[in-house]
């Protein structure tokens, strides 16, 4: 058999088709014979061709993984035996590379130490004075390392010293290669026990991967992933070595001889390095040498004749693999990961001087570098620096060479995106610019355009009101625009910014819905391939265009748009498409949710399904996998013959669910599904929330699938799934408060108890900072919704309370909390993930008994007023500032809170009079809510300081410019005469009060202010008759302002009729001094309370 096998492998080689198909029927057949093992082996170990060796030591090693079981301990040994032998005799390296991953399988059927020979084999080979040996020894172990390393870890000592000797080899690259490739396969599983030896390896690493750059940059490349996965799994191994890490990645990345593969792998590092140890790269003084390297990358000019890709004119790049994405992409994580006092000290001078300079791609870099640090330094910049550099970009935009005006687009789309509502105040300023890029739609290249329209949109969402003087001109230039142009690309831009002018014009855009709803249609009734992008993005503006334009207008098109959806994902198998009509019927729920009903079991089904789908996950193979098909063909003959040896079959694959990922180098999963699994999650958690009581049937299915997405590798579906997690439970308690049965009752606390273990236990291990904001913000919203019932568990409290501590303390798996040092500037990141923690305090001040959160605030509050000294920032005084005030209003009437607020009197009342004081509007916004709040909360203990709170008050009432800062003196000057109405100087107080109405920017505050006029017209009617007219002028706005609430427009027309029913005359005197429209809106109102 040995001869006819090594014939049909020989037909298996040749260039011809029918060959191939006549030799793999051939190759069935023998398949099915016993001896095809041992014919296997005499072919492998026997053949001339390596080509045909290699051949038997693949199908050898696929046919033993699948019977490994069925062979009899005898032929094992006899086996390995043979195997070990081909090995030690075979020269060619690519049939040792085959016999190297059989060895590797049938270790991972056993145990290491069960093979005795082997690990003899592997010992002399590696330590061999053969350089060859050497090499081929190292081959073996790791590939037998690298399938299974955990049963090799009380070998691990004796390996590491290995590597040691082993990467002094530079004249051996091969060797070299495999032994970092080793190394990295073992790193996860090392433990504390040999974290020296591994710290001890690293100098000699660095050396290791210098020779090897200089003999194979592919492979060296492979290997500088050792520094992720070190960093990764232990960090602390690298710290002591962090600076001759980072000049070696500088070295390599700068080095414009060497590969982008291998520049952009080194750059990578030294983002990474970034991300999880920003401190200790400051504290070695790391921060120059890096942005004096990286700087000339990120403002190299191309090639000659080249195009950076971002500037090509398809204009669509996601190329970032290259060393200048990957220079910006470390100026971004420093702005993420560090304070930004410490970093722009540095920075800014490099940026100026690229600014300034002759050369474009010098202009171009300085740009790229001010729009990557908006996000991560967005309240550094919008305090201290907005002007300077809106006003470089505006001179940008209309540089004369192409290359910078598009990075001053992609800046000043990031500045919109990030710097809010600052950036919008600019608006008179920027928008001609940015019309003027309209106007000449039809002659700039797409690319340039696409830019454009990037930084359009981003300014636009945010605009508000302030959009209405452009409406006409843009909707009319965009309505122009889809119906003249052939572009599908143009067509597409245009589309998705009608969504960021519906954001921001909301109702003002109804006269133009009919056209633009026409438009939509035609675009989403096509079914042609060409039309996809077009589509997605119709359907995200449809979505867009559901939520603000109003529940009117948009509603009696509402189940017409689900059609549409279901209609184009049964037709369609599109992750994009399929996403998109999430949004839409998330957006559908908001308005319209009883038109979902129907449907809900189909558009479930399908979410459930992308959840999940492993589509768009490639496996990527090492080796030509024909024989892999060839293999599992077999096993349909295997069950005819013999059903009992296919049920084993059968059970050892499922004992074995990895039994295949040897053959695997790796996974990747296209960015559409890992989006579409995203959008599934969000639209399940808000469908189910808007939808309520006809969710029920399928709200356990749904939250099985998003909790199953908990551990999804990739971070955004993980943020997801607990934002989804969080809506359930809120949802579940909305079904029980409408239906309170005890059914309902248990789900919901089933549901919670499932939940919010989970949230603490991940806020603690979870690696990424999104992720655990989300997280925060999630579980906040459910101690919002459920309140008390969030906290039926008698320890939750308690654990609630020690994880916001956790990460008050920097004491989370995301926070780099080493050697943290409380007055110590951090990033602007890290300072809002203890913001999201911050916001949960007052939450659970309003969910659970006084006397219940009382120890625990006694714990909570010195870490909140840490950030209220004058050395903090302005964030963080505002956050600590605005929370106490929030603590506060949640004590004010709950039983108790009195007695609190009253205690805590003496530590908060100091705090927040030298924040009334301060140069921020928005602290000293803070601070006067807080003081209100403290007056009314501890009533008569806070009397004594009445006068001084009245003359602090006052001085700042003189003086105040910005509108929320008075607007919040009124409501702050209200609660005091609520409270404490008796020692109140009225005629001095009220008379100013109410010059100051109505509230222009802060309209929760109108309750407060009603509510206090309604009292003093109880206690003082001619204090209030005297002023009637400014009050009912005031009065007046605030019933017609859509901002204010219902509740508090039903109390003030209740005031106000009681006083035109006492006091007719003098009411009908100060309304008629008002307008003709306003005086009968106002006899209108009356006349309905």
């Amino acid at each position: 058999m040995t001869e006819e096998l090594e014939q049909i492998l020989l037909q298996m080689t040749q260039p011809d088709n029918a060959t191939i198909q006549q030799a793999t029927i051939h190759l069935k057949q023998a398949f099915k014979d016993p001896a095809i093992i041992p014919a296997l082996c005499a072919v492998m170990g026997g053949s001339q061709n390596p080509q045909i060796r290699q051949s038997a030591a693949v199908m050898l090693r696929l046919r033993v993984k699948k019977r490994w079981k069925k062979i009899s301990p005898a032929d094992r040994e006899s086996l390995k035996a043979v195997v070990l032998q081909a090995f030690m005799q075979e020269t060619e390296h690519t049939v040792q590379h085959s016999l190297s991953q059989l060895c590797a399988v049938m270790v991972k059927h056993e145990t290491p130490d069960s093979w005795p020979a082997l690990l003899q084999l592997l010992n002399q080979a590696t330590k061999s004075v053969d350089p060859h040996d050497r090499q081929v020894g190292l081959l073996l172990l790791n590939k037998v390392i690298e399938s299974n390393p955990e049963p090799f870890q009380p070998h691990y000592c004796q390996l590491l010293q290995l590597f040691s000797t082993a990467l002094q080899d530079h004249n051996n690259p091969t060797a070299l290669y495999y032994c970092i490739l080793t190394l990295t396969a073992i790193t996860a599983y090392t433990g504390t026990e040999h974290m020296n030896q591994m710290r001890s390896i690293i100098p000699g690493l660095i050396v290791a991967l210098k020779h090897l750059i200089k003999a194979d940059q592919s492979q060296a490349s492979e290997a500088m992933e050792v520094f992720n996965e070190l960093m990764e799994s232990e960090v602390s191994i690298i710290v002591p070595h962090v600076a001759d890490m980072v000049h070696f990645c500088l070295e390599v990345g700068s080095d414009t001889t060497l590969t982008d593969s291998l520049r952009v792998k080194a750059l990578s590092c030294i983002s990474f390095l970034i991300k999880l140890k920003s401190k200790a790269v400051l504290k070695q003084k790391l921060l120059i040498p890096i942005l004096q390297a990286i700087f000339p990358i990120l403002t190299a000019a191309p090639p000659p004749g080249e195009e950076d890709p971002e500037d090509e004119e398809d204009g669509d790049s996601t190329d970032n693999d290259n060393p200048k994405h990957c220079a910006a992409q470390i100026i971004d994580t420093m702005a993420l990961r560090m304070a930004p006092e410490k970093l722009f000290q540095h920075l800014m001078p490099l940026t100026q001087t690229c600014l300034a300079s002759d050369n474009p791609y010098q202009r171009k870099g300085g740009l790229m570098c001010l729009a990557v640090l908006a996000e991560g330094c967005a309240d550094h910049i919008r305090t201290k620096m907005l002007s300077s550099v809106l006003q470089t970009v505006c001179i940008s935009l209309s540089d004369s060479n192409q290359v910078v005006r598009s990075a001053a687009l992609f800046a000043l789309g990031q500045f919109s995106e990030h710097l809010q509502p600052d950036v919008s105040k600019y608006c008179e300023e920027l928008m001609p610019l940015l019309m003027g890029y309209l106007s000449s739609l039809n002659q700039a290249k797409v690319g340039h355009i696409t830019k454009a329209f990037y930084a359009l949109e981003n300014f636009l969402e945010n605009l508000g009101a302030e959009i209405e003087p452009y409406l006409t001109t843009l909707m009319d230039t965009m309505l122009s625009a889809l119906n003249s142009t052939d572009s599908m690309k143009i067509k597409e831009l245009t589309v998705s910014a009608i969504g960021a002018i519906a954001n921001a014009a909301k109702e003002l855009l109804v006269p133009y819905f009919p056209p633009v709803i026409a438009s939509l249609k035609g675009f989403l009734t096509t079914t042609t391939e060409e039309m996809r992008s077009l589509q997605t993005q119709s359907l995200d503006t449809l979505s867009v265009l559901a939520r603000t334009i109003g529940k009117d207008v948009f509603s009696p098109l509402a189940a017409e748009c689900v059609q549409l959806g279901l209609k184009l994902t049964d037709s369609i198998d599109d992750p994009d498409l399929r996403r998109c009509t999430y949004s839409l019927y998330s957006a559908v729920s908001t308005v319209c949710p009883e038109c979902l009903t129907p449907h809900l079991d189909h558009i479930t089904t399908i979410m459930h399904r992308a959840l999940e789908s492993s589509e768009g996950i490639t496996a990527h193979l090492e080796e030509d996998k024909t024989f892999v098909l060839l293999d599992d063909d077999d096993d349909d003959d295997d069950d005819n013959d013999d059903k009992g040896e296919g049920k084993d079959t059968d059970e050892f694959l499922e004992d074995e669910p990895e039994t295949d990922i040897h053959d695997v180098a790796g996974f990747s999963v296209e960015n559409s599904y890992i989006d579409e699994k995203e959008d599934a999650c969000d639209a399940l958690g808000e469908i189910a929330f808007n939808t309520g009581a006809v969710f029920q049937p399928f709200l356990q299915s749904s939250f099985q699938q998003v909790f199953e997405m908990r551990n999804y590798p990739h971070e955004d579906v993980r943020r997801a799934a607990f934002g989804a997690m969080g809506q359930f439970c809120r949802g579940q308690h909305k079904v029980w408060q409408e239906n309170p049965t005890d059914f309902n009752h248990q789900a919901l606390l089933s549901m919670l108890n499932e939940v919010m273990p989970c949230f603490l236990e991940t806020v603690r291990t979870e690696p990424e900072r999104q992720v655990v904001m989300g997280i925060l913000e999630a579980m906040n919203g459910v101690i919002k919704s459920c309140k008390e019932k969030a906290f039926e568990d008698p320890v939750r409290l308690k654990e609630v309370c020690s994880v916001i501590c956790d990460v008050l303390k920097k004491k989370t798996a995301c926070q780099d909390g080493d050697d943290a040092d409380d007055d110590e500037q951090q990033a602007e990141y890290d300072a809002m993930l203890q913001e999201f923690a911050g916001e949960g305090i007052p939450l659970l001040a309003a969910a659970v008994p006084v006397n219940n959160f009382a120890p625990f605030l006694n714990d909570m509050l010195p870490l909140i007023l840490s950030k209220t000294k004058p050395s903090c920032t302005v964030a963080e005084k505002s956050f600590s500032l605005g929370t106490i005030g929030e603590i506060l209003q949640a004590l004010i009437g709950a039983p108790e809170g009195g007695r609190l607020a009253s205690k805590l009197h003496k530590r908060l009342l100091p705090v927040l009079v030298t924040g009334v004081k301060d140069g921020d509007p928005e602290v000293r916004n803070n601070s006067v809510f807080g003081l209100g709040c403290l007056a009314q909360a501890a009533g008569s203990t806070v009397v004594p300081d009445y006068p001084m709170m009245l003359s602090v008050f006052s001085n700042l009432l003189t003086k105040e410019s910005d509108r929320r800062v008075i607007d919040n003196l009124c409501a702050a000057l209200c609660r005091m005469i609520l409270s404490n109405v008796e020692v109140v100087p009225l005629e001095q107080v009220v008379p100013a009060l109410v010059a100051r109405l109505p509230l222009k920017e802060d309209m929760e505050e109108n309750k407060t202010v009603v509510s206090c006029l309604a009292m003093l017209y109880s206690h003082s009617p001619a204090l209030i008759m005297n002023l009637m007219k400014p009050i009912v002028s005031s009065s007046c706005h605030v019933l017609g302002n859509k901002e204010v609430d219902e509740e508090t427009k039903i109390m003030l027309a209740m005031f106000l009729k009681q006083v035109a029913q006492q006091h007719a005359a003098d009411f009908r005197a100060a309304a008629t001094s008002l307008p003709g429209e306003q005086q009968a809106h106002l006899s209108a109102v009356i006349g309905a309370s």
